[in-house]
Parts: C-alpha cells; structure tokens; sequence
C-alpha cells in the first residue's frame, strides 16, 4: 500500500453518479415473501374471528413481526457503483466510499472491513457452503482426460455469491484505499423499521401485562 505525497482533488460534482449493480439473496426474499404470507394469513384471521383480546394481540404481533421479517429477509441489498459500496443490512444503511475500503472478507460471512478494523456484514450476500460445495462439485465433473490420462482440470466453478464477491473486488481494487483521503463511512439508522417493531413489542407487552 503506498501513500501519496499529496491530497486526492476533490471528486466532480458535475460528474453524474454511475448506475449501482445490485445485489440481494433470492432465497431470502422468497422466505420472506412466504413468512409474510403466512403471517398476513393467521393474522386477518384472528383479527375477523378472533374475540375477546384475540384481535389486539394478533394485531400487535403483526406490527412487530412483520418489520422484523421484512427487514431481515426483503429488505438487505447491495449497491455498487464506480465511487461507492452502500450496504442496507437489516437495521442499518452503511455508504462505504471504495477508498475507505482495505478489504472484501469472505469467511463464514461476506464482510467489507474498513483502515481501522470495523468490519460491515453484508447480509444480502450470504455464504453458502453448499452452493460452494456444487460448485466444487460441477468443476471436478467439467473435467477432461486426454489420451495419455492426464486430467485437464475444468474451469474454476464459483458459487454465486461468491461471483459477487469477485465483482466487488474488482470494483474496490479499481478504487484502492489511500491512507489519508477524506472519504468517511457513512451508517443511518433504520427508523421506518425499528420503530414499528419496537411499538408492536410495548403493545403486546402491555396486552401480556394486564392479563
């Protein structure tokens, strides 16, 4: 990593922003989707043939449940563009400019790690050991013998999120950390879901409460 002896000019203003590649988990907005039907399904019921406190609690536990599934399953993404890295987990938007980025970890989660050590899940990119696991599975098959026997192997078979890990380091090392700049992480809490959910949480606790 080499430091410059002098500041990066400011970016371009003028310049338009570049369109984001996006990146979220079909799977877990299938789950999602199938949660929340179930949920909207038990929960209209309740609330139309329900007596007593039956309609109350149901609607509280809607109003908690359904920002939590939301949020955990519809709601993560991932955009990239040519300047940026902005991550929408769960409860939180983080906007990581490329040269605030010093590495892209893929372990047991898909992590973008800062200078400084704060490491930022990325939760619309989940590992899958078992999509790697077909992956490896679909190489060893693709490959090839020739006459003498020597087996050509095939070529590298990579798991899809971890093509898309692939594609957002390239996009990080096109724009590498610089020690120095003044690019600054930007994280905004997620008001529109945290609220909900916690006043979902104090109704149904109040309802429990009074018996």
């Amino acid at each position: 990593m080499t430091t410059p002896d002098h500041q990066p000019p400011p970016p371009d203003a003028s310049r338009p922003e570049s369109p984001d590649r996006i990146y979220r988990s079909s799977a877990g907005i299938a789950g999602g989707v199938l949660l929340l039907a179930i949920m909207g399904w038990l929960g209209i019921d309740a609330l139309v043939s329900g007596h007593g406190r039956t309609p109350w609690l149901a609607l509280a536990t809607m109003i908690l449940l359904v920002p939590l599934v939301t949020a955990f399953t519809l709601r993560p993404a991932v955009y990239a563009n040519e300047e940026r890295l902005r991550v929408r987990n769960p409860f939180r938007v983080v906007v990581l400019p490329w040269t605030t980025i010093a590495t892209l970890r893929s372990g047991y989660s898909n992590e973008a790690v800062t200078a400084d050590g704060t490491r930022y899940q990325l939760w619309a990119i989940p590992v899958s050991l078992r999509s790697r696991k077909r992956a490896a599975k679909r190489q060893s098959r693709g490959a090839t013998a020739d006459s003498s026997g020597r087996v050509s192997p095939a070529a590298p078979a990579r798991a899809q999120t971890d093509r898309a890990m692939d594609d957002l380091r390239e996009l990080a090392e096109a724009h590498p950390h610089v020690e120095g700049t003044q690019d600054t992480v930007s994280v905004r809490w997620a008001y529109e879901v945290i609220g909900p959910a916690v006043a979902g949480a104090v109704v149904l606790a109040i309802l429990l409460a009074v018996g």
